[in-house]
C-alpha cells in the first residue's frame, strides 16, 4: 500500500487488487508533459532520455499519447540507459546531434545530475523538462549546479520546504516539529523526507478509518475511498481514490526552477484519462 512508484501496473485495480502506488502515475505525467509541450512549444524538436524499466517506458508512451499525432514528427530523439550504467554521456551526445530543442528526461537522481551536468558541459541549451522523480534540490540540484540548473521544468503536488510562500504554513510547521522531533539529523528541506512524511499520514488516516476493524478487505475499503488534504499537499491537491481508480495522487502543478528552488505556475492540472 502506498508503494513509492507511481508505474502503471500499480494503479491496476482490475489485475492487481490489492497493490497501490502512492507516486503520480508515470504515464499520466508523460502525458501531462506531452500536452504541455503541444501547447506551449508547438513548433519543438524533442528527444526523450529514458531509463529502461517500467518507469521510462511508462514516460515515454505517456508523452506520445499527450504530443497526439505530432508525436511522430516532434520526436526526433530517443536514448534510453540501464540503471548500472555508470554515466550517459553518450546518450546526451547522441540526442544532441539529432538537433532537438527539447529534452525531456525521465529519469532517476543519479541519470538526471548527470544528465543536467552534461548538457552544461556542451552549451546546448534546450528548453528542459524533467520527471518528478528528479526534482530534489539535495540529490539531483545541488550535484548538478544550481546555474546549470536554472530553466529546469517539471511538476509538483507538496509544498517546497525552500519555498518562503509556507513559511507561516500550518501544514510546514508540523512537518518542520516533525523533523527536529524525530529526525533532527535529517535534510528538513528535501523533497524525499516531505515525501516520506506524506505517505506516513495518509496510512496513518486509512488506518484510523478502519476503527477496530483492521481486516485486509476493509483497509482496502478505506484506501479506495480517499478524498484527503494532506498537510503537505499543495492547496486544492487531494489525495482521491476510487474502487476502479487506485491513482492517489493525480493533480499537479507545473514548476520551474529559478537558480535557487523551484517555483509553481500556472493551473492545478488533473489528467483523468486512462492510466496506461
Amino acid at each position: 500500500m502506498f508503494a513509492a512508484t507511481g508505474a502503471s501496473r500499480f494503479t491496476d485495480p482490475k489485475n492487481f487488487p490489492w497493490t497501490m502506488g502512492f507516486n503520480p502515475n508515470y504515464f499520466v505525467e508523460g502525458r501531462i508533459y506531452g500536452q504541455y509541450i503541444l501547447k506551449n512549444y508547438p513548433y519543438a524538436k524533442v528527444d526523450v532520455l529514458y531509463q529502461n524499466d517500467d518507469l521510462g517506458k511508462d514516460y515515454l508512451n505517456g508523452i506520445k499519447v499527450g504530443l497526439a499525432d505530432k508525436a511522430g514528427t516532434m520526436i526526433v530523439g530517443e536514448a534510453s540507459y540501464e540503471v548500472s550504467e555508470p554515466t550517459i554521456d553518450s546518450q546526451i551526445l547522441k540526442l544532441k546531434d539529432a538537433g532537438a530543442d527539447l529534452f525531456f528526461s525521465a529519469s532517476t537522481p543519479k541519470q538526471a545530475a548527470q544528465a543536467i551536468k552534461k548538457i552544461a558541459e556542451l552549451n546546448w541549451h534546450p528548453v528542459h523538462i524533467r520527471d518528478i522523480n528528479a526534482t530534489s534540490v539535495g540529490a539531483v540540484i545541488k550535484p548538478a549546479g544550481l546555474e546549470a540548473s536554472k530553466g529546469l521544468i517539471s511538476v509538483g503536488y507538496v509544498k517546497d520546504p525552500l519555498d518562503p510562500t509556507w513559511k507561516n504554513d500550518a501544514g510546514m510547521k508540523k512537518y518542520f516539529g516533525f523533523m527536529a522531533k524525530y529526525y533532527p539529523d535529517g535534510d528538513k528541506d528535501s523533497n524525499f523526507n516531505t515525501y516520506a512524511c506524506s505517505t506516513a499520514q495518509l496510512l496513518v488516516y486509512v488506518l484510523k478509518q478502519c476503527g477496530d476493524n483492521l481486516t485486509r478487505e476493509n483497509v482496502m475499503k478505506q484506501a479506495t475511498s480517499l478524498n484527503v488534504q494532506l498537510d503537505l499537499a499543495l492547496p486544492g491537491i487531494l489525495a482521491n481514490t476510487s474502487p476502479t481508480d487506485y491513482r492517489v495522487n493525480r493533480q499537479l502543478q507545473m514548476m520551474k526552477f529559478n537558480g535557487e528552488r523551484w517555483g509553481l505556475f500556472g493551473p492545478i492540472l488533473e489528467d483523468t484519462g486512462a492510466a496506461g
